[in-house]
């Protein structure tokens, strides 16, 4: 009361409808759960993209080897499947070796592996693993009746050369038969070989997607 009234209030800060709200911590943005959606997006393109290529092995390696035994001689041709299931394999191991370097360890003090990557590493794991599992087991699928077909074809143009007997190029109508019949075994092994490859690019679509995703980071300081 001993100061004038004019110094009274001089020290009290100025009035003001604003309020400041406080940004986002690192703890909301990276909090420590964050690195789970990463793992598991590593997890998922690795054991996804096996399953389907172990059920396409599988698959194929059955009718490889039930054809076998009537034209053991086309079982290296058939082994097509076989390599195109494994491949899928190949790609969810390189989508998650691309995610674990791109994970960031944490400090004594601070998380630096956001949410936002988290989520991008655990939607790329996705697309890898799910669309490698569905590639191998079309290719499984397509794989088993493609080589059981060869086999069978095979198998029947023998059973007719054995009925026939052997037939020379310069005969006219059994020639010209046993021509058709070869052609259209090539023709099978080319139909076999188109569906493979256009089987496992499902793989292929999502390993680059996986990439594309994996590359959008986002760190905490």
């Amino acid at each position: 009361s001993n100061f004038p009234r004019s110094h009274r209030f001089a020290s009290l800060p100025p009035l003001s409808n604003t309020m400041t709200v406080p940004a986002a911590s690192n703890v909301d943005v990276c909090p420590a759960i964050a690195p789970f959606f990463g793992y598991m997006g590593v997890a998922i393109s690795v054991i996804f993209s096996n399953v389907g290529a172990a059920y396409g092995t599988a698959k194929a390696g059955v009718g490889i080897m039930i054809s076998g035994i009537s034209s053991p001689e086309l079982v290296w041709r058939n082994l097509i499947p076989i390599i195109m299931a494994g491949v899928n394999g190949i790609y969810g191991l390189i989508t998650a070796i691309i995610l674990i370097g791109s994970m960031t360890k944490p400090t004594a003090t601070t998380n630096a592996y956001s949410l936002y990557t988290g989520f991008g590493h655990f939607a790329a794991g996705c697309c890898c693993g799910l669309t490698a599992m569905g590639s191998g087991m079309a290719i499984g699928l397509a794989g088993d009746a493609s080589v059981r077909s060869c086999g069978a074809f095979d198998h029947e143009s023998k059973k007719q050369q054995l009925v026939k007997g052997p037939i020379t190029s310069g005969e006219g109508g059994a020639g010209g038969t046993r021509k058709k019949k070869q052609g259209g075994g090539d023709q099978l092994f080319v139909a076999m070989v188109l569906i493979q490859v256009f089987a496992g690019n499902l793989g292929l679509y999502g390993l680059i997607t996986s990439i594309i995703i994996s590359q959008a980071n986002y760190i905490c300081v």
